[in-house]
């Protein structure tokens, strides 16, 4: 790992691919370290490792944890990690990139249907998770005078879409915390903002049934003709961080090309 002489320090969760990725890339190149907290398989660890080591390259540090972002009982095994990684030094910038959800109708003959606990779980793991983070570097002071903090929603907060109940849920959810974090944490200087990103071709969009017709749709919608990319989003996180960004909390940014004008 190469050590730098910058201070700048991002905590990215679920930065191991789609927009998170995109988001690490784009931050290391204007001068950020790194930590990523994400969970993959095995398998998939050469794929990835080989992506960070390329960030690595490029003299920034980066440091990864394969651990479960959202389990509190790992959260708290990491501090310690995070705290003698960062020495004296704070977390400039948080992105929450999680995607662990459940993808099921609410009413089907032939299907499983949503059930309590895959609220439970989808809410929790997509929406309450950033709040935790968020508490988590307050309580433990790791958090600059100035930490943006930021999360990715989707025009499914507002529309209805079949198998994406649980997931509407938790983008809502997540944007009402995201409002009054940027409410209440205001005195500490910490700031808080969504962004709505077109339809983006990542691992997790694929899984969603129907991606295929949403892909299309979005395609006729967007007066671009083109899909959001997961660099469209990194370049829009990358302009939250930085001092001109400083006045703008507590909203949503769409970031779509305007897609979701019709």
């Amino acid at each position: 790992m190469a050590v730098t002489e910058t201070n700048k320090w991002a905590l990215v969760l679920g930065g191991s691919s789609g927009l998170g990725l995109a988001v690490v890339k784009k931050l290391a190149a204007h001068d950020f370290n790194i930590l990523v907290v994400h969970r993959d398989r095995r398998s998939d660890l050469p794929e990835i490792e080989k992506q960070f080591d390329s960030v690595r390259s490029t003299r920034m540090t980066l440091v990864a944890f394969n651990v479960d972002a959202t389990s509190i009982e790992r959260q708290n095994e990491l501090i310690p990690k995070i705290k003698a990684q960062l020495k004296d030094e704070k977390i400039a910038v948080l992105v929450h990139s999680i995607a662990k959800g459940n993808l099921k109708p609410m009413q089907s003959t032939t299907e499983s249907t949503l059930q309590h606990q895959d609220f439970s779980l989808t809410i929790g793991a997509m929406a309450t998770s950033f709040y935790d983070w968020v508490k988590l570097l307050v309580d433990q002071e790791l958090f600059n005078e100035d930490l943006r903090t930021i999360a990715f929603t989707s025009e499914g907060n507002t529309k209805a879409w079949s198998n994406y109940a649980a997931i509407s849920a938790a983008k809502a959810a997540l944007e009402a915390m995201m409002r009054n974090i940027a409410l209440e944490f205001a005195p500490m200087g910490i700031k808080s903002n969504c962004i709505q990103a077109g339809v983006t071709e990542t691992k997790s969009f694929t899984m969603i049934p129907g991606s295929a017709t949403l892909k299309a749709a979005a395609l006729e919608r967007n007066p671009n003709k083109r899909l959001t990319t997961p660099e469209d989003v990194a370049n829009v996180v990358y302009l939250m961080t930085t001092p001109e960004a400083k006045w703008i909390t507590g909203t949503v940014l769409k970031v779509d090309g305007g897609e979701s004008l019709r």
